[in-house]
């Protein structure tokens, strides 16, 4: 609900993968955003007392009989609307334009002209809209589709075929900018500062004077919670560090260290020979996200004397939440899932007396400053972020010891390289996955047949999307022949190029 005198922009969820991307393009420019479903009404919207509305992209196609379509009274409420892709089709097929199927398909960056001006844009579709509404002007185009952008000034409807939210457009930010100050007529006015206190305001009126336990897994995320928890409700909070021995070198014992100097109860669980036997033989990425997730809890659960008197506190974000395929319309895809969202059965949920999730609707970067502003310390802060199955998702098939005692040893060597280069140089992310793959070599006179590790390094601001960085050939050098020399059962080091999309981050 809209705070008195707060702004508000309402993102319209069709079912668009960027849906959370574009609500945090609106506040990383200070205008606070909520996500809402696409199937909102007109009265439920006129309610909130929203200043702009962004639909946003989706799956369907709005000229098939079951699609998704929106109150068409939305556009008559006075307040400014952006559609974007998806959005732009519902805007156009609403209000009497014609949607049907384009000629070609048109994925990926391509050259656009945007009021009169070149500019590269990320496209997305299949669909196009193929004539405009009464009143509206087309204000975009490319080679294939004619149309990529139109609007109706006067009633301060705009549209666009590409995504502006995503930094593989260029100048994006600005058009959602230019929507948001000279269209809706907005001032910045959202802070992140202004978030951790509500944040906490949120927990200690959710949790009360009851303890809460926390799933501590040493990353950024729940790190943030812990402290989250310690400032709004201090001394009530116990942390459990389950060590699945599925971490990177040497993690669990600096988790250990930076946690068990804190003013918190800690509990370091080693539970490694549990989680291999629950894995075992097991290659299915999903089963073993899925088993991994299973035991953590299982095994969570097991360090509890009575669970009825805590609140449970798990790290989930965002991307946690898109990726798992968690949507306001129920049509997102899954890509993978991730073991802290709905991780918890509802036998155990009901033990709790609840679920607290305080970053839940928070990015990466957001989740960052808020750890700087709650006093953790860089080095913590800027780890990079680990995904919560570990490295059972970065050994491809099955996962052994040995396997783990290879690739943590490959990553230890990797990420030391690639700490060799400036600060503002390093890629946001980097890591080596063990493939299950074998190829023949030569080590010495005899002949190898040693394990393919490939080495991943990405930029992005935002892990919805990336792209690989072009690291130095020296420095991919220095590292290969390191891993080849130093971990014998490795015989060939390759470098992913591949972007997301099409990819995804992980390979599992």
């Amino acid at each position: 609900m809209k705070q008195a005198g707060k702004q508000l922009v309402l993102v319209l969820d069709f079912g668009g993968q960027y849906k959370e991307l574009i609500a945090r393009r609106v506040r990383e420019l200070n205008v606070y955003s909520e996500i809402r479903s696409g199937a909102m009404s007109a009265d439920e919207i006129r309610a909130l007392q929203p200043d702009g509305l962004i639909l946003t992209g989706g799956p369907s196609s709005v000229y098939l009989p079951n699609s998704q379509l929106c109150d068409p009274r939305l556009f008559d409420l006075g307040i400014p609307v952006l559609g974007i892709c998806y959005g732009m089709h519902l805007m156009a097929h609403t209000l009497g334009g014609v949607v049907g199927p384009g000629g070609t398909r048109e994925y990926g960056v391509v050259r656009a002209m945007y009021h009169g001006e070149p500019r590269n844009v990320l496209m997305s579709h299949f669909d196009c809209v193929k004539t405009l509404p009464d009143g509206f002007v087309c204000t975009g185009s490319t080679d294939i589709c004619e149309i990529a952008a139109f609007e109706n000034a006067e009633r301060r409807l705009y549209a666009t075929q590409f995504h502006p939210e995503v930094t593989h457009t260029e100048r994006g930010s600005e058009i959602i900018a230019d929507f948001l100050f000279n269209v809706c007529g907005l001032t910045a006015d959202y802070f992140l500062a202004d978030i951790a206190d509500r944040l906490c305001q949120d927990v200690r009126r959710q949790v009360g004077s009851a303890r809460v336990l926390l799933a501590l897994s040493g990353g950024v995320d729940s790190a943030v919670v812990a402290a989250l928890l310690s400032k709004a409700v201090p001394g009530q909070t116990k942390c459990v560090f389950v060590d699945h021995g599925l971490m990177r070198q040497d993690e669990g014992d600096q988790i250990e260290r930076v946690f068990g100097a804190r003013e918190l109860e800690f509990r370091r669980v080693n539970a490694a020979d549990r989680f291999l036997t629950a894995l075992a033989g097991q290659t299915d990425p999903e089963t073993k996200r899925k088993l991994i997730g299973e035991e953590f809890i299982k095994t969570f659960i097991d360090t509890i004397p009575d669970p009825g008197e805590y609140f449970f506190a798990q790290g989930t974000i965002y991307p946690d939440v898109i990726e798992s395929g968690f949507s306001q319309t129920g049509d997102a895809a899954v890509i993978k899932s991730h073991h802290n969202v709905g991780g918890l059965p509802e036998e155990y949920k009901r033990r709790f007396l609840g679920i607290t999730e305080p970053l839940r609707g928070l990015f990466k970067d957001e989740v960052r400053q808020i750890g700087r502003m709650l006093g953790l310390p860089d080095a913590l802060v800027e780890r990079q972020p680990f995904p919560g199955p570990g490295l059972g998702i970065r050994i491809i098939g099955d996962i052994t010891q040995e396997k783990l005692d290879i690739l943590r040893r490959a990553d230890a060597i990797f990420r030391a390289e690639v700490d060799t280069l400036p600060f503002a140089e390093r890629p946001d992310q980097y890591f080596a996955v063990l493939t299950n793959l074998r190829t023949v070599g030569v080590t010495g006179d005899e002949r190898s047949y040693g394990y393919l590790l490939a080495l991943r390094a990405v930029q992005t601001d935002d892990f919805m999307t990336c792209k690989y960085t072009k690291l130095p050939h020296e420095l991919l050098d220095r590292a290969s022949q390191r891993i080849t020399n130093e971990i014998r059962e490795i015989g060939r080091v390759v470098y992913d190029i591949t972007d997301k999309p099409p990819a995804t981050l992980e390979w599992e």
